[in-house]
């Protein structure tokens, strides 16, 4: 997409359904309401068009060069994916949850499966808001203690919850939950493929669901491959 000054807002979320995410957050309809100029609809409810339109035409491109996560401070990482991956599902919960209320309402009658989908997202986004919070409340504060006293080369208390084994074997178990539902969802959605002629609220839903699957997937991988190997490991050597 090289240019949206002359297209409809319904033209441009076709063109790249991710872009309905930057409309649904500016309070701009893009579904029923979506046949009129972009730069007509901005002005009319007060959007700075020129940043609107940069956020669209940079949907989708990342920073360049892979990150080596393995070789990353256990503090560092710990705060990545709490910057990273916590930031973007709490933001993501918030908005799936409006997609999919909506389109349970409007098509739950003919396509049953999106109530369900709607059901287990409100669970899974329940459940992953308390298992953030756990994590970041207790459990990643330990870990950067014990990177911060490995640094240092100074002692550190054993935690009230005993080994650090314990929370992690906790969020492990969740994690493997929650890629559970997330499954259930791709089947239910036959893999986050919109029915023919869907609208676009349906089309958006869909395709934040798989994003929110990949980065979810990802989330999981750095903390039960890398963070929390490391972190245990780093305890044995302190304690």
């Amino acid at each position: 997409m090289e240019n949206i000054d002359n297209k409809t807002v319904a033209e441009i979320v076709t063109e790249n359904i991710k872009s309905a995410d930057i409309f649904k957050k500016n309070k701009i309809d893009f579904c029923c309401g979506g046949n009129v100029p972009v730069q007509e609809i901005c002005a009319k409810k007060g959007v700075d068009y020129s940043k609107l339109k940069e956020e669209i035409l940079n949907i989708g491109k990342a920073p360049t060069g892979a990150q080596d996560f393995n070789t990353w401070d256990l503090d560092f990482l710990a705060d990545y994916i709490i910057n990273t991956h916590h930031k973007y599902v709490a933001e993501a919960n918030e908005l799936i949850i409006q997609y999919s209320d909506r389109v349970a309402k409007v098509h739950g009658h003919h396509y049953t499966e999106v109530v369900e989908i709607n059901k287990l997202f409100h669970a899974i986004a329940n459940e992953l808001n308390s298992h953030m919070h756990k994590e970041e409340m207790i459990l990643f504060p330990f870990i950067k203690e014990l990177a911060k006293a490995k640094k240092h080369g100074v002692k550190i208390m054993p935690p009230p919850f005993g080994s650090i084994q314990n929370p992690i074997h906790m969020m492990e178990s969740e994690h493997t939950d929650a890629g559970g539902i997330l499954e259930k969802i791709a089947e239910l959605s036959n893999n986050h493929t919109p029915p023919e002629g869907a609208c676009n609220t349906f089309r958006a839903l869909y395709s934040k669901l798989e994003e929110y699957q990949n980065d979810l997937f990802q989330h999981i991988h750095l903390e039960n491959n890398i963070l929390f190997p490391k972190a245990i490991a780093l305890e044995k050597e302190l304690l």
